[in-house]
């Protein structure tokens, strides 16, 4: 495959109906895909996508957002999304380091830290919850996806700091193992931060209708960078409004290189070699 996105959810609900169809046109696209787990259903299911089509693998995890009960609707998920609750669940590393034993898992997350839902003792169970993966992903040697998410405007982090300095602070604490920062949307500075630890970031379709991310993208290495969908959610331009997919990502490969000034083809070699090296595929 010509195209990697490194960061999809085809295991969610949203391609229930459809997920064989979706796989196809990533195929036909020229696009592997790598899906994420949220969550012990969500990640057995990524397991399962894995198993049944050649151009999918799986990172699997418990995103911050499913530590503690909460409920998550259209305006925080983005337009068109389906609202759902979080029960709250506890990571249980043997779960998933069993899930890990079915092959093809390349990962461990998605993890860090949610601000945007943060009531009394939430941020605690998160921290705990994000230890316990760096814990796992040490241990099997895999490296992490991470989470990362401020509060809503005008609100204060937990911490009452950035969370990508929460987030840094954490990993260097703890991590024994490479990591990426997905959805990035921080200052360069803060990537920096990262990188000096052993990480890197990754853009989505964002990037394609926000030209506020233009100076980052010039700025940060293409060593350093993915490219991602984050499916179903924040379709890049031309397909704003509908539901993303992961041959989307073709377009946040062409923004990458229109910015640099760079050939496409660059592009898509150099992301090709950092997912070859960060995750063995």
């Amino acid at each position: 495959m010509k195209y990697i996105d490194t960061h999809a959810h085809l295991n969610l609900s949203a391609f229930n109906d459809d997920v064989g169809e979706v796989v196809g046109r990533c195929v036909e696209k020229d696009v592997t895909v790598i899906n994420i787990g949220t969550k012990e259903t969500t990640s057995a299911r990524a397991v399962e996508l894995a198993a049944k089509y050649e151009n999918c693998y799986a990172i699997i995890g418990l995103h911050p957002i499913q530590t503690a009960p909460a409920f998550h609707d259209e305006e925080e998920l983005g337009e068109g999304s389906e609202p759902f609750k979080s029960r709250g669940e506890a990571f249980n590393a043997d779960f998933y380091r069993d899930l890990v034993s079915k092959g093809k898992v390349i990962g461990v997350g998605e993890c860090g830290f949610d601000y945007y839902h943060t009531t009394a003792g939430s941020y605690a169970v998160q921290e705990e919850a994000f230890i316990a993966q760096i814990t796992l992903a040490n241990e099997l040697n895999l490296p992490l996806m991470i989470h990362t998410r401020g509060p809503k405007p005008g609100q204060e982090s937990p911490t009452g700091r950035s969370v990508y300095d929460d987030v840094h602070d954490v990993l260097k604490q703890y991590a024994k193992v490479p990591f990426n920062v997905h959805f990035y949307a921080g200052t360069l500075d803060e990537a920096k931060a990262f990188f000096d630890i052993g990480g890197s970031i990754s853009f989505t379709g964002v990037i394609t209708f926000a030209s506020v991310y233009e100076a980052l993208v010039q700025d940060i290495p293409l060593e350093l960078m993915f490219a991602e969908t984050d499916s179903p959610y924040v379709a890049p331009v031309p397909h704003r409004g509908k539901r993303a997919e992961p041959w989307m990502v073709v377009e946040v490969y062409k923004k990458i290189a229109q910015v640099k000034n760079i050939p496409l083809e660059t592009v898509v070699e150099t992301v090709r070699e950092n997912v070859r090296r960060r995750y063995d595929i």
